[in-house]
């Protein structure tokens, strides 16, 4: 994806919320467009500072909590205590993720959804499932066969 496609949809989320489209928002939400796969905090804020934004922690947490609050971003616990964050641009459906024992990519898979049958005790409502998958990432794999 061209960084003016991720531009463009950034654009279109971020004005499908009830909240104002900052800069800090539309490159929050392109860096995490463009990226294969979900990032932590620190990955954002050096890719942020790459592209030459500027913007301390506190902005940066509170931007990242505004858009998983909005639905265009989710938050993925990780193996190594942190919050991961990946777009939501064409995630509406439930979905599982992946995380690598080796590189500690943490990737949504799209096309491989949930199909759990859970039985509730009466009374209780269901709002979310959260599946996460370990094994070995294809790049890990064929880096560790040899």
């Amino acid at each position: 994806m061209s960084p003016e496609d991720t531009n463009t949809i950034a654009e279109n989320l971020l004005g499908q919320t009830t909240g104002r489209s900052t800069p800090i928002r539309l490159a929050v939400l392109g860096i995490l467009l463009a990226a294969k796969t979900a990032l932590n905090q620190q990955e954002i804020e050096q890719q942020a500072t790459r592209q030459g934004l500027t913007a301390d922690r506190v902005t940066l947490y509170r931007t990242l909590d505004w858009l998983v609050e909005q639905g265009v971003a989710h938050r993925i616990a990780s193996n190594d205590r942190t919050w991961r964050y990946k777009a939501q641009a064409n995630l509406a459906t439930p979905h599982a993720h992946f995380q690598c024992k080796h590189c500690g990519q943490l990737f949504c898979l799209e096309h491989l959804q949930p199909a759990l049958l859970v039985s509730l005790p009466q009374g209780y409502q269901l709002d979310a499932i959260e599946l996460k998958l370990q094994g070995t990432c294809p790049n890990c794999t064929l880096k560790y066969a040899t």
